[in-house]
């Protein structure tokens, strides 16, 4: 018998901005077991007062909290939004608790304030104070935006030299270091959905970094049953802290026990799911609709967890694509702000819709304290068919008001006359007006091309 006989379908909105495998995932289970997926999207929702009356569109019974803030220029803005709704439907992931989760020294402050071990760490507003108290970190440390998103904006750093409390328009924090010696660096996510384990795993991290993120090349291994309960016990504590219904732990050892590095509210499945086999969708599904007073069959839910079903929803909305005018402008030179650990500066860059990757001249990464070097690229130049190797850095670049985290490749470009050029990791974003240039000697083109695009 279908599960929604009973007590009719529950309308589950699933509120997210974006096309990840997670929200898919969701609105699919959600389908799957016997009741109604809505994509709350920027095409279909809207909510009106009108004589003291609310009305939303689409309705729904229950939401579940997907908006992915922590790599959005203005998190205050969809947090307005989350919380609007929250305010007259129940939501799994509420506001509140995302914010403080996405926040990452909220969340070191948090549960340091409910005695879970996390790292060392000193936030600080002032240059000044940040650097006098490095010194307690040892010679490297980690050092890290406040918020940020698969492994961006985060760094290990040599603190011998000066780091700045601010990379861009981001609150920058330093954070010990945990690691053990000998061993190759790894970490531990646990993925719970209503106070219970889904599944966890050990990251590794890739060869020639030592950050996990799976979103960065790194390996994983299934440690569902062979945590140690500590390690258990301190996630699901943390979880239930941050006042998240579904959340990554993420945890690492040290010598005196399990310490926890960061909640992750919106943590992918696709790793999860390659190393123990299951989705933490259906259990979230579940947990929405039970939520609304819905019912589900639990065999059926555990059958779906098999499965990563990340196929395009029937519930998607089907709106015709944007038009170009919608896309911003940007110059084939312009006038950028380039951030690293130590410092920001201006600087022209070059507008490069053939080049895969942005790249920054080696004087000037050095200039900002761009790096540590994360790991070597192979960067296709001129006749060569190999290409030649060339080391790659995170940089904070901003264009405008907005800020783009990105992996730049660092290289000698003294004898070019621009020390940034933008590659399709940046320019995905705009149309490239070739007649726009911010030095200000140069004509306009008029050989009729208007504008490069991909």
């Amino acid at each position: 018998m279908d599960s929604s006989d009973e007590t009719g379908p529950v309308r589950v909105g699933v509120l997210s901005l974006h096309n990840s495998k997670e929200t898919k995932a969701i609105l699919n289970a959600v389908e799957d077991l016997g009741h109604t997926p809505v994509w709350l999207r920027q095409e279909n929702t809207a909510i009106s007062v009108e004589n003291s009356k609310l009305t939303i569109e689409p309705d729904i019974d229950i939401v579940a909290n997907r908006l992915l803030l922590s790599n959005t220029e203005e998190p205050a803005e969809l947090l307005g939004l989350a919380t609007t709704f929250n305010r007259v439907r129940p939501m799994l992931n509420e506001p509140d608790a995302v914010m403080a989760s996405i926040h990452k020294f909220a969340t070191a402050a948090t549960l340091a304030n409910w005695n879970i071990k996390v790292p060392d760490a000193l936030l600080a507003l002032s240059n000044d104070r940040l650097n006098q108290g490095r010194e307690k970190f040892g010679e490297v440390g980690v050092y890290k935006t406040a918020i940020g998103t698969h492994g961006g904006g985060t760094w290990k750093v040599d603190l011998t030299e000066p780091v700045n409390p601010k990379v861009g328009n981001r609150q920058a924090f330093l954070q010990s270091l945990i690691d053990r010696d000998g061993e190759r660096h790894r970490d531990l996510r646990v993925y719970i959905v209503d106070g219970e384990i889904i599944g966890a795993m050990y990251r590794f991290a890739p060869e020639g970094d030592w950050r996990t993120n799976v979103a960065l090349g790194g390996d994983v291994l299934n440690a569902t049953d062979e945590m140690p309960d500590e390690a258990a016990e301190t996630a699901l504590y943390a979880a239930d802290v941050m006042g998240l219904d579904y959340a990554g732990v993420d945890l690492i050892e040290g010598n005196d026990g399990w310490f926890v590095l960061e909640v992750n509210p919106t943590a992918g499945f696709k790793g999860l799911h390659k190393a123990t086999g299951t989705s933490p969708a259906p259990y979230i599904a579940k947990t929405a609709i039970e939520r609304a007073g819905g019912t589900v069959d639990m065999d059926r839910v555990e059958d779906l967890a098999a499965t990563l079903d990340d196929s395009e929803p029937s519930c998607k909305p089907r709106v015709e694509p944007p038009e170009h005018q919608d896309v911003p402008i940007i110059g084939y030179i312009e006038d950028v702000v380039v951030s690293g650990t130590s410092g920001s500066t201006q600087a022209k860059a070059k507008s490069d819709t053939g080049a895969t990757r942005t790249s920054i001249d080696t004087s000037l990464a050095a200039e900002i304290g761009a790096g540590p070097i994360k790991s070597m690229t192979r960067v296709k130049s001129g006749s060569l068919k190999t290409g030649k190797a060339r080391p790659v850095v995170d940089l904070v670049i901003g264009i405008g008001g907005t800020q783009h985290t990105v992996t730049a490749s660092v290289e000698d470009r003294s004898h070019m006359d621009y020390p940034l050029l933008l590659g399709r990791d940046i320019l995905e974003h705009y149309r490239v007006d070739v007649r726009r240039r911010s030095d200000a000697d140069n004509k306009p083109r008029t050989d009729g091309e208007d504008f490069l695009e991909e």
